[in-house]
This record gives C-alpha cells, sequence and structure tokens, in this order.
C-alpha cells in the first residue's frame, strides 16, 4: 500500500495531465500500487474534476473483451466515472489540447432506472434495472506516456477514458438477445471491424454486474439515471483530426463521432 500523500501526489500528476493533455510516466515504474491504491488516486482525482464543476453523470468498465485486453496487455477490466463534460452531443471533438492519443471503441450503453448496489448483482438484476440501452461510442485516451499500461496504471487513470457519445435510439432490452446483438464499425465510409455483444464477458449484462459488484466491493452503486458504458465490442482503433467514425449495432441504431 501506498500513502496518501503518494495517493494526492499521482491524482495531482494525472489531473495536470489531463488538462494539459499530455503524458507522464507509468505510475507502476515509480510505485507498488495495488488495485486498491490505484483506485484511491482515480477518486482522489475524480475530486479534483467536480472541485471544477464537473458532475459524475455514470460508470464505466473497460478493457472487457479478449481482443482488447490483448491489444493492450491489461489482463482483466477496469472501471472508472463518467463526467458531464465527458459526454459529446453531436459537435466534432478537437483532438489538440483535449485528447493525447484517442482510441475509439464501439460499445452499449445502458441507462438505469433503478440503483444497483454488488455484491451479489447478476445478470437479472442488471435487465431489471435496466430503463433502455443504445449504441455508444467511448474514445479512450491515455495520460500514461505510449499507452504502456498494466491495470493499476489504467485504474488510476479513470480507466482511460477520454469522452463519449451515446446513438438517439433508445431500446427497452428485454426486447432483445443483448449477446448476439452484431455490431459493425467504420471509418471514414469504410467497413473497419465488427463483433457481437457476447465479446464483452459473454454478455453486456455480465458486464454491467461485474462492474456493480466490483464498485459495491468500495461502497459505491450503479446510480438509478445513470449511463453505464459496458465494454467495447471490437478491437480499438486510432483516431486523428478528420476522421469520423460509425457504428451500427443490430436493433439499437448508430452512433457517430467527428473528430477536428
Amino acid at each position: 500500500m501506498i500513502g496518501e500523500a503518494a495517493i494526492a501526489d499521482f491524482a495531482g500528476e494525472l489531473h495536470r495531465a489531463l488538462r494539459e493533455a499530455r503524458t507522464v510516466p507509468a505510475l507502476r515504474d515509480r510505485a507498488a500500487l495495488s488495485i486498491d491504491d490505484a483506485y484511491a488516486v482515480s477518486l482522489a482525482l475524480l475530486a479534483k474534476r467536480e472541485a471544477e464543476g464537473e458532475r459524475v453523470i455514470g460508470k464505466k468498465i473497460g478493457v472487457t473483451s479478449k481482443a482488447v485486453q490483448d491489444m493492450l496487455g491489461v489482463d482483466r477490466p477496469d472501471f472508472g466515472f463518467l463526467t458531464d463534460r465527458m459526454q459529446v452531443r453531436g459537435e466534432p471533438v478537437r483532438i489538440a489540447g483535449r485528447l493525447i492519443a484517442p482510441r475509439a471503441e464501439a460499445e452499449i450503453a445502458f441507462i438505469l432506472k433503478d440503483d444497483l448496489i454488488g455484491p451479489g448483482v447478476g445478470d437479472g438484476d442488471v435487465l431489471a434495472a435496466t430503463e433502455t440501452v443504445c449504441a455508444c461510442f467511448e474514445i479512450v485516451d491515455s495520460r500514461i506516456a505510449d499507452w504502456n499500461i498494466q491495470i493499476v496504471d489504467t485504474i488510476a487513470d479513470n480507466a482511460s477514458c477520454g469522452v463519449f457519445v451515446l446513438g438517439e435510439k433508445r431500446v427497452d432490452p428485454r426486447e432483445l438477445d443483448l449477446p448476439n446483438l452484431r455490431c459493425e464499425v467504420f471509418k471514414n465510409g469504410r467497413q473497419l471491424s465488427e463483433g457481437f455483444g457476447s465479446a464483452v464477458q459473454g454478455s453486456p449484462l455480465t458486464s454491467v454486474a461485474w462492474l456493480a459488484n466490483t464498485l459495491g466491493a468500495y461502497g459505491v452503486p450503479l446510480k438509478a439515471g445513470e449511463i453505464i458504458l459496458s465494454g467495447s465490442l471490437v478491437p480499438l482503433e486510432p483516431a486523428a483530426a478528420g476522421d469520423e467514425f460509425v457504428t451500427k449495432i443490430d436493433e439499437l441504431g448508430s452512433a457517430a463521432i467527428r473528430f477536428a
């Protein structure tokens, strides 16, 4: 375990890196962080953002699929918070001054109507607590240099979250076969990749249940009204100025994001 002073120092360093759109050396190379330490850093980082007026509107699980885990060299999911300033509502995302090395991933987002409080949350509980689901793009962006991350680095860095955008269509998940929903991703008009809901721990429901149980161990619920990102259905794809991404997910319609 690292001390409170080291937690505060790492949180301050990551906060400055976030605001200045720059990277820092991997945290694990400078201290023997546990997952609990990394989560404490992420909470201290979140507190700095809230002090600047940001508001938590959801949570996310990341690195859920084997393809993404292999790509990033991480062996388990990560978790973090979504704030109102992370949500994009159709406007192009300017990379310079905001993002560093963004990567796009297509996901299924859950909008909750009831709280989910772990431990003991199962797939059925997630389904019962969900109002609607929709297509989503999350743009991940690590403040750790060269995306050289392991699990403690990405948890401390708020699960490498950058920004996200939701599609317009909302669907009752009880009408869907979530594991078998097919997802296609297009980059600048050309098909890039495809995947299925089963890519995230066998089902997006299982993924959200894992998140509820993991955060529940820290006394943090998934709250009614929150947006929950359930993890990427496809491999991550680097994004640059001028790129446009579109995802189409069976029954859920589409989501799109542009970079400037």
